[in-house]
């Protein structure tokens, strides 16, 4: 295990307020990292997509690097202008 995971495992244990706040942004941060990957992926730019999303360049880069308040809505637009469906899994 390397040194940040036991270090991140550590205050998990003693700290509940970092626990839960690391989790949640995690969760947000893995969000953005796949709506990058699958951007790349298609070979569109943050330009291309804004234009088909009919929006700006900055709406895509601040949707890929901070997502934690993407709606719904948005990121259902986004997955379909890259050929891909929303699948949302409550477990």
């Amino acid at each position: 295990m390397s040194d940040l995971k036991k270090y991140i495992a550590k205050r998990k244990k003693t700290d509940k307020d970092f626990a839960k706040n690391y989790d949640i942004g995690y969760q947000s941060f893995k969000i953005g990292v796949l709506l990058k990957q699958l951007r790349e992926e298609s070979g569109m730019t943050q330009e291309e997509l804004a234009a088909k999303l009919n929006t700006k360049k900055s709406v895509i880069s601040r949707i890929e690097n901070h997502s934690e308040d993407i709606r719904l809505s948005t990121l259902r637009r986004y997955a379909k202008t890259l050929g891909r469906k929303i699948h949302i899994e409550v477990v």
